[in-house]
């Protein structure tokens, strides 16, 4: 290759990476992006994934901390605002996850284009005052729009799904795929992996431990008196008494609110489930890679209880869930709050379901 062709086509990849906008559109209005496009000289073996809402609150740290992830080999980026900035910033990262943005509504299919792992946190968060309820009507269009083209373009993709209220979207998800007949539960999993940060980390406070040596299932749901943490089996074992029990639970359950009070109207908890959908994702992309003994909580098509979905823990495999694990022993406490999350978890799963079905 001559000199001047060889600087020209490094120039050219660098910025088809920066600026998809630029890519050569056929006449579908897609690009002709192909596999070579997406890897760099030296790139590293590993997982294709992608992040919807990637320039949000949660979307940028997200994205940072993926591509600081060494099973991720190509990071695709989208938003439908500010991504090209985001790639840009990220990219200039000396790890060897390829990153590429992608921006808007037409470009949307084609970040999504032979993903392995498609992680969504895309959404309005919550502000002051807000329920995750409160959220539902316009985050539910979203997760249907996202959905839809994950059933086209990856549709054996394992998709974190993060956008709340996760009780109802990810119901919409199932409903979505079933509609396009791709579903498979195994590979839907709703995020709930922020209850099990909190909980390692309140827990691990009263007891005087590194909450890297603290585990706490949390079961049911991903709000309010849905989340349900599993006191009971918690390890290393250890015992709480009534009035600890009641601080802990109602702290986990209420951590969310917690953190978008004490940002008075400026965010959400942006950076903390963040980092916890990055634990997540990683144990995921472990399993992919054929890592065994990967048990984690999620949300998720269940078996566990007469719920179609509900949080317990389950064991990841290369296609997603591979088992549910019994929810174990339960306290009289656990017991009388698990049927209070019951009632409400029931109520958010058919909101999800009639959205798509009206």
């Amino acid at each position: 290759m001559e000199p001047n062709s060889y600087a020209n086509s490094r120039i050219t990849r660098i910025a088809s990476h920066l600026n998809p906008p630029n890519l050569k559109m056929n006449e579908h209005g897609g690009s002709s992006l192909t596999n070579v496009h997406c890897r760099a000289k030296g790139g590293s073996p590993g997982f294709k994934v992608a992040i919807l809402g990637a320039a949000g609150g949660i979307g940028q740290p997200l994205s940072m901390l993926m591509k600081i992830n060494p099973l991720v080999s190509v990071l695709h980026l989208y938003d439908v605002v500010n991504t090209p900035g985001v790639t840009s910033d990220i990219s200039h990262m000396d790890t060897s996850a390829v990153v590429r943005g992608f921006l808007g509504q037409n470009q949307l299919e084609d970040a999504l284009t032979g993903m392995d792992l498609v992680i969504i946190p895309a959404g309005v968060p919550r502000k002051p005052g807000m329920t995750r309820d409160d959220l539902f009507n316009i985050n539910a269009g979203i997760v249907k729009t996202l959905c839809e083209a994950i059933a086209k373009q990856c549709p054996k993709a394992i998709v974190n799904l993060i956008s709340n209220p996760v009780n109802s979207t990810v119901p919409i998800a199932a409903e979505v795929f079933k509609r396009a007949g791709t579903y498979d539960p195994k590979r839907l999993l709703g995020v709930t992996m922020l209850d099990v940060v909190r909980a390692n980390t309140f827990v691990a406070e009263v007891m005087g431990l590194d909450p890297r040596d603290v585990d706490v299932p949390v079961v049911g749901g991903h709000a309010g008196i849905t989340i349900l943490p599993l006191l009971s089996q918690v390890k290393p074992p250890s015992s709480f008494t009534p009035k600890e029990i009641e601080y802990l639970t109602d702290r986990i359950q209420n951590g969310g609110t917690e953190v978008v009070e004490a940002k008075a109207g400026a965010g959400s908890a942006t950076l903390s489930m963040a980092y916890a959908a990055v634990k997540f994702a990683d144990a995921c992309l472990r399993a992919l890679k054929g890592e065994a003994d990967i048990v984690q909580c999620a949300y998720v098509d269940s078996q566990v209880t007469e719920l179609p979905f509900f949080a317990s823990k389950v064991r990841l495999g290369r296609n997603g869930v591979e088992e549910f694990l019994p929810l174990g022993p339960l306290s009289d406490y656990e017991r009388a709050s698990l049927e209070k999350a019951k009632k409400e978890l029931a109520t958010s799963v058919e909101k999800g379901v009639s959205f798509i079905r009206k």
